[in-house]
């Protein structure tokens, strides 16, 4: 049906190849950035979440330091972050430009604010939960694992999604400097050749990408939600 409807707006074969190519690519960015993101974001907003002076193991350093830091990379715009990190890039894919290239930058935008939204679902955790916990004896590890994960699982998948989402936003931006995926493919077609229905076709697949996401992560979230399922 896809396929019909691009036809039906006269594009070339090599254009509608071009624009599968390029939804498979934002797709690969989106998810593994997403995937790596977490990789690195998780362990950060699990230890801001204990070293705040609220937290189970409260630590003023770490929690400062790991707080300027998400501050300061959450505050660089992306396509600057992207330029910045390019000699970094360089050195851990081998090139700066492409789908596999674009993964790093996203993944180093992505991380902190990862970390944030880990760090503010764990602080939404019932106290009373982690007391009883702490009264039977459990460790700081078995509370993070069996305790604090477990319970702030739907707004953990809720966080996921928006994040996701994020990322697929900011993949499209990496389109400017051949980034690759559909925001490659809308500005050197859609803005350099004037090829307007192009790049409303890249929008609207963006926008359906991203529904499809929003439905999935909310779906999951709510099934995982034992408040709701009791």
């Amino acid at each position: 049906m896809i396929t019909e409807i691009l036809s039906y707006l006269k594009l070339d074969a090599s254009i509608i190849d071009q624009i599968w190519i390029g939804s498979l690519e934002t797709l690969y960015m989106t998810l593994g950035a997403t995937f790596l993101g977490y990789v690195f974001g998780l362990p950060m907003g699990v230890i801001l979440a204990i070293t705040d002076k609220q937290g189970l193991r409260p630590s003023r350093s770490v929690y400062h330091a790991l707080d300027v830091f998400t501050n300061i990379t959450r505050s660089i715009p992306f396509l600057i972050l992207l330029i910045l990190v390019i000699p970094i890039t360089k050195f851990i894919v081998g090139k700066s430009y492409g789908s596999t290239a674009t993964i790093v930058p996203l993944v180093i935008s992505a991380a902190p604010y990862i970390a944030r939204m880990v760090e503010s679902s764990l602080s939404e955790v019932n106290k009373g939960v982690i007391e009883a916990a702490q009264s039977m004896g459990a460790t700081t590890t078995q509370i993070i694992m069996k305790v604090l994960l477990p319970e702030a699982k739907t707004s953990l998948i809720t966080g996921a999604t928006i994040c996701a989402c994020t990322i697929l936003g900011y993949s499209a931006m990496a389109g400017a400097v051949a980034g690759g995926g559909l925001g490659a493919i809308a500005i050197n077609y859609g803005y350099y050749r004037y090829q307007f229905n192009i790049m409303i076709i890249t929008v609207v697949l963006l926008v359906l990408i991203v529904q499809i996401m929003q439905y999935l992560g909310m779906y999951i979230a709510r099934k995982l939600d034992h408040r709701k399922n009791k």
